[in-house]
């Protein structure tokens, strides 16, 4: 084994959370080295966040064209060319590899290509794609961001053409002529619906008894009622058992309600049953460092673990796996190992989900008020009577603020609809700074756009909204 150099901080990861942990660690002024086996930005920027979010965006457009002559626009010969969306996936990915590669290099981080392993406390054993082996040493921290991968299921082992994870989906360059989704998360029918938004035939296969788990209720059932009046077959509480593959090359899929068994056809299996922790095969076990029942490294408020000096980020390290956690929880990091005083003290992480339409989410839901002890008070407001939804042709869904009864604190909110995901972010803002209801309405929102929903649901959530009938 070759003697490598010896940093301050080692990061084993270079996703959302590993690369960001080293960039904020090389501007405070260490010796970084950040070790990544495959290419910079993580599931996220290679095959996850950012390649799905393209093909939803092209999808979204296609979409819009096709109900474009209503509003006096029409298209003589609209096609889709998946090679042609793969490549312009690609070339966006490409582009911001390269930016992050860039970023590393200019904060002064040393970008090992190679498989990560702790020796100790304060070594780390590189082994590259060619077999070369190198030991380095960190004076200060270890920080453990590996990430999560794909949940397969035995009975449906990946092949890379008919059985398919989130991996392959966002890589296909034909559309599926019919898809079959197993999982009604949110890579399943974020993915679903772009297949499904290009002309394939879908089927959702959801184990528990509704879409979305852990999403608000009223946001999942919009969505499975937009689903299955664009001609999805939709099935919740249903198990998917195996399949046969026919002599056309087409797969029979046996799918089970717990009493009836019935076939689903398709030409394609997408598996997006989760993701799971990446904390084996990384000498943790050895070093004594604590794993929950789940696979997740424990860590405290500083992304500590329990051995000095060890330190764990992003999807390893517990939910929710998103990306913005992990790359806020990498700052985080990179300040307590820095000496800084610094700590994961937010008070909601908002989520998206980028189905057509979007759902996106922060706080607290009606039930988990409930569950607390406290009685909440809604105030909803739909898109359809928001002018601004209204002329862009989008006015399906609406803005849900959950309130607390007594005194009229917001505890979450929820919207369905279009631009959800950048509307979230004022929610998020909204529950940090413990504003109420009334702060909600009394904010004066520019006219006409769709952050007037906002407004108007706080304003409903005291029952004084203007543009509905209030209850």
């Amino acid at each position: 084994m070759n003697a490598g150099q010896t940093y301050d901080a080692i990061v084993i990861g270079g996703g959302p959370a590993g690369y960001v942990c080293a960039i904020r660690l090389g501007q405070l002024g260490l010796r970084v080295a950040c070790v990544e086996a495959a290419e910079v930005g993580g599931v996220c920027l290679n095959w996850g966040c950012i390649p799905s979010k393209s093909l939803i965006a092209t999808t979204h457009l296609y979409r819009q064209a096709l109900r474009a002559s209503e509003r006096g626009l029409r298209f003589s010969d609209l096609q889709v060319d998946p090679e042609q969306m793969q490549d312009y996936k690609d070339a966006v990915v490409l582009k911001l590899t390269t930016g992050i590669r860039g970023l590393l290099r200019a904060n002064g981080v040393r970008l090992i290509a190679g498989e990560g392993r702790l020796l100790d406390a304060r070594a780390v054993e590189v082994v590259t794609a060619d077999g070369v082996r190198e030991r380095l040493s960190a004076s200060r921290a270890i920080v453990v961001a590996t990430g999560a991968s794909t949940i397969e299921i035995p009975a449906f082992a990946f092949d890379g053409r008919t059985i398919i994870g989130a991996r392959q989906a966002v890589s296909l360059r034909s559309v599926p002529r019919r898809l079959l989704v197993i999982g009604g998360g949110v890579i399943g029918l974020e993915l679903g619906m772009v297949f499904q938004g290009l002309g394939a035939e879908l089927s959702v296969v959801e184990l528990t008894p509704s879409l979305l788990p852990g999403i608000d209720s009223d946001c999942a059932k919009l969505i499975e009622r937009v689903l299955s009046k664009r001609g999805a077959t939709v099935l919740t509480g249903v198990q998917a058992l195996g399949y046969e593959r026919k002599a056309d090359g087409s797969l029979a899929v046996a799918v089970s309600s717990g009493t009836t068994t019935r076939t689903l056809e398709c030409d394609v299996v997408l598996v997006a049953v989760g993701m799971r922790p990446r904390a084996q095969g990384l000498g943790l076990q050895e070093l004594g460092v604590e794993i929950d029942g789940r696979g997740f490294i424990v860590t405290d408020q500083r992304c500590q673990t329990n051995v000095p000096g060890v330190y764990a980020i992003g999807d390893v390290s517990g939910p929710p796996m998103l990306a913005h956690k992990a790359s806020k929880e990498g700052e985080v990091c990179a300040e307590a190992i820095a000496g800084r005083a610094a700590a994961k003290d937010w008070v909601a992480i908002p989520s998206v989900v980028f189905t057509d339409p979007e759902i996106a989410s922060v706080g607290l839901t009606e039930e988990q008020v409930r569950e607390r002890g406290l009685e909440p008070r809604v105030g909803r407001f739909p898109f359809a009577a928001l002018g601004r939804a209204l002329s862009m042709g989008e006015s399906e869904g609406f803005v849900k603020v959950v309130t607390d009864r007594a005194s009229a604190r917001v505890l979450g909110i929820h919207i369905v609809g279009p631009g959800a995901s950048d509307l979230i972010s004022e929610a998020a803002l909204a529950l940090e700074m413990a504003a109420t209801a009334e702060d909600l309405a009394l904010t004066i929102h520019p006219h006409p756009t769709l952050g007037e929903a906002i407004m108007e649901a706080g304003a409903a959530a005291l029952g004084q909204a203007i543009h509905i009938v209030n209850r």
